[in-house]
Parts: structure tokens; sequence; C-alpha cells
């Protein structure tokens, strides 16, 4: 799952530029305190991108999570959030399985 969402990111990251009036970004200090204040989130997953923007996945006890982008001039934006996050450890495919 988390392999999908690294390769799916790019693709979000030129939907979430075209976006950019509606994502909302602050300061780094500010959006990791609000997310581990008000909803209890941690970070569990971080990629770097290949426009030099880093991916972090945040999630909670609870099942909230968000996912971040951090510019290169440090201001993170809010990509996506949702519910019922389940951190997994799936095997890769059999080369050749077309699963």
């Amino acid at each position: 799952m988390m392999l999908k969402i690294l390769h799916a990111l790019p693709a979000l990251l030129l939907f979430a530029g075209a976006t950019q009036a509606q994502t909302q970004c602050g300061s780094r200090e500010m959006v990791l305190e609000t997310l581990a204040n008000r909803y209890g989130e941690s970070r569990q997953a971080i990629g770097l991108a290949a426009n030099s923007t880093v991916m972090e996945l945040f999630a909670s006890e609870t099942g909230s999570w968000t996912i971040t982008v951090t510019m290169p001039d440090g201001i993170v934006c809010l990509l996506a959030s949702g519910e019922s996050f389940e951190a997994l450890r799936e095997p890769l495919p059999a080369k050749g399985d077309p699963a």
C-alpha cells in the first residue's frame, strides 16, 4: 500500500500544485503541532520525491491519517487525510505474478 502511495506521489504533487489555492499549508512547526495535539498523529513513513519535496505520512492509534508534502522552501502542505489507517507489511508478489 505504502509503495503504491509513493509511486503515485509525483502525480499527486502535480495535482496539488494545480490546486494550491485550495491546499492548506503552513509552517512545519504549526502543522506538526496541529497533527499531534488535535489528531494524535505521529509520523509513520517518509519519502523523497523527484522534485525535492518530502512526503510524510502521519497516523494516530485511532486510525486517522494525513499525508503532507514539505516544499523546498520549508512550507508544509496537507495533501490528503482520512480514517481507518492500518500499517501493513506485505511481501512483494513473486516475479511474473500480475498481482
